[in-house]
């Protein structure tokens, strides 16, 4: 036994004062480097069996870091596979263990009726204190590593296929799902499809009217044929009641069987009915769709936080289309909203039109998108994942999470483009398809250009 170690290890009990300075150090060593104060004055084997621990996790957080600084793909798998997480999480809470045990064995080994009594108070509360944010802080990092497997493990789909890009693009059907009291059922309120860069992530919105008319199905499609194609033509065309909205509602409620395998693949016969008709229309293949339920799309933005739009019209808060009974309004100008608010925003009808609306669709979800940053996001992680779980369906592959996770770093970086299908480029009613398809392919073979 070295004379620098024997102070710590054989102490001179009968000193206060000796022994209050020692059991500081010992306490601030168990902070500093959870098991050294076991080497020095208790069991070594604890003590490096504590320092090896404590060294390797140290180093695993350096390496992720440094993974994530050049390869951040590797990191989003860690954290979007099942397997992973639940390593990660039986790791965290190991630590957590062992770490109530060095503590307490420290507290242990300062001896605190040898100290100065006004001392040991300060003492004990100060190691309680570490106790509690060290191992509460690895208990909680478990906790919240288990909130985000039954997250992704409750949104995205499990045994879907991933689909692979189609001229260098994922087109993503993002649907605004509208399940009000005064309806049966769900019924898309808003339908965008957004199609992205595969390679560099740049996106543009393109927005579908809801109350678009004689789509034609796309070949292939199961409604081909069917009680949806009543002419047999190969075009949704019954009249007023064929707008491409209520094929989600018809196809859930009497015509599931045409699409037998969509609850398997995470879809459902309604999306992909939807899907079917979205890409007739537009002339694009579709890999993937995301559900949102606007019922609960406040608590999802109240969760992040809220969210800064530019308001360019008075807009109202309930009332009708007389504007009677408005419960208030969204002043012009620069506006920080609450989720309540950014709802009203996105579904607001009176004084304005339904492509008005449309509009404010695409730019609330490209603020969204756009505005969040990841610090944002882990900083109030626990409310989103719980609304995101709530109010969000999907058939993106927890597979390709991921690679998917790293595009929307990059889309995010980028200017979003937008294509409104609206008159007067397009009547609803009697559409030129040509012009709408033209319309979607000047628009991408644009946006593709911009980032060459």
């Amino acid at each position: 036994m070295t004379t620098v170690n024997a102070p710590i290890r054989y102490p001179d009990v009968a000193s206060p004062k000796v022994m209050t300075a020692r059991a500081w150090v010992l306490v601030v060593l168990n902070f500093v480097l959870p098991g050294s104060a076991q080497v020095l004055a208790g069991s070594r084997r604890l003590g490096r069996f504590g320092l090896s621990c404590t060294l390797g996790l140290v180093g695993l957080a350096i390496v992720a870091g440094l993974v994530y600084l050049i390869w951040p793909q590797v990191i989003f798998s860690i954290f979007t596979n099942e397997w992973s997480l639940w390593a990660v999480q039986i790791l965290l809470i190991a630590y957590a263990v062992l770490w109530v045990i060095l503590a307490l064995d420290t507290l242990r080994l300062v001896r605190l009726v040898r100290t100065r009594p006004k001392a040991r108070g300060w003492i004990a509360a100060f190691t309680t204190v570490l106790l509690v944010l060290f191992a509460g802080g690895a208990g909680y990092g478990a906790y919240l590593v288990n909130v985000t497997r039954d997250t992704v493990a409750s949104i995205f789909a499990v045994q879907a296929n991933a689909e692979p890009p189609v001229d260098g693009r994922y087109n993503i059907l993002l649907l605004g799902g509208d399940a009000g009291a005064d309806r049966d059922g769900l019924r898309p309120d808003s339908i965008t499809v957004v199609s992205i860069e595969a390679d560099t992530g740049r996106a543009t919105m393109i927005g579908v009217p809801r109350d678009l008319q004689q789509v034609p199905f796309p070949e292939g499609s199961p409604l081909i044929g069917s009680d949806y194609d009543e002419n047999g033509t190969g075009v949704y065309d019954c009249g007023s009641e064929c707008q491409i909205s209520f094929l989600y509602p018809r196809v859930e409620a009497y015509d599931q069987d045409l699409y037998p395998n969509a609850e398997a693949e995470g879809s459902s016969p309604g999306v992909e009915a939807t899907k079917d008709a979205v890409e007739g229309a537009l002339g694009i293949t579709i890999q993937y769709y995301v559900l949102i339920d606007m019922q609960g799309f406040a608590q999802l933005i109240d969760a992040l936080g809220g969210v800064d739009i530019n308001v360019t019209e008075r807009l109202p808060i309930g009332g009708d289309e007389n504007l009677e009974q408005v419960e208030g309004w969204i002043e012009p100008g620069l506006q920080h909203m609450d989720g309540t608010t950014a709802l009203w925003y996105a579904r607001s009808r009176h004084s304005t039109s339904d492509y008005d609306r449309m509009s404010r669709q695409r730019e609330l979800q490209t603020a969204i998108l756009t505005q969040f940053q990841p610090a944002n996001v882990l900083s109030k992680f626990q409310g989103i994942a719980q609304a995101g779980a709530d109010v969000v369906k999907t058939d993106v592959p927890q597979s390709t999470l991921a690679y998917f996770l790293d595009l929307a770093l990059k889309t995010k970086d980028l200017p979003i483009d937008n294509v409104e299908l609206v008159p007067p480029l397009i009547d609803p009613e009697d559409p030129d398809w040509a012009t709408v398809r033209q319309s979607v392919t000047d628009a991408l073979v644009l946006s593709s250009s911009k980032t060459q």
